[in-house]
């Protein structure tokens, strides 16, 4: 897509690991939007991701392209039946982690991350490009304590949905996944390389 410079409306060093692995020129500018907590989890977290970008475009030059997201964690989310699931958030302390991990162990969870991007406009105006979440399943293997233990010893699930980062030592705790591998580390590059094929593909 044509546009002008992308800036990525996130503090998350997972997206911005992202972008980089693929090769996108980007800048970051932390929004400072107000996120929804309550309401359909999926829902939530377009919404968060639109907020995000939409708070990061009105201080841009105009074509800017401002990239919002947002990752969730919902349990057994089908999709005849996503209203009155809730959002697994991130851990607190060693405990709440371990206690999400055993959740996980021997079963499926789906995470869905969402993404927003908005174009800036003159006179502070701006253009809703795109605002959409993917959603991947994510298998666990059955976990011994001492595998539990182990793995909350790493420390990965500080600031980590769900406890767990797949792309560090966390995928030693997954079997499988069904969908995008990216969507459960944080972006769904998936669903932007179709939906917004140039976006990506930045020179």
């Amino acid at each position: 897509m044509a546009g002008g410079e992308l800036v990525l409306a996130s503090r998350s060093p997972q997206r911005r690991a992202i972008l980089e692995t693929l090769g996108v020129p980007f800048r970051v500018r932390v929004s400072d939007a107000e996120e929804r907590t309550d309401g359909d989890p999926i829902a939530v977290a377009v919404e968060n991701a639109r907020r995000k970008a939409l708070a990061v475009a009105d201080g841009e030059p105009p074509g800017t392209l401002v990239l919002g997201a947002d990752t969730v964690i919902v349990d057994d989310l089908d999709d005849r039946a996503v209203a009155g699931e809730r959002a697994v958030g991130k851990p607190a302390d060693a405990a709440e982690a371990a206690a999400m991990l055993r959740r996980w162990s021997g079963r499926g969870h789906h995470v869905a991350s969402s993404v927003a991007v908005v174009r800036a406009a003159a006179a502070g105006g701006h253009e809703l490009v795109l605002a959409e979440a993917d959603t991947t399943l994510v298998r666990f293997r059955e976990l011994g304590e001492d595998e539990l233990d182990w793995y909350v010893a790493t420390g990965e699930w500080r600031d980590r949905a769900g406890g767990y980062a797949i792309q560090l030592r966390g995928t030693l705790l997954v079997d499988g996944i069904d969908g995008d591998w990216w969507t459960v580390v944080g972006l769904p590059v998936a669903l932007l390389a179709r939906r917004l094929p140039g976006l990506l593909r930045r020179p």
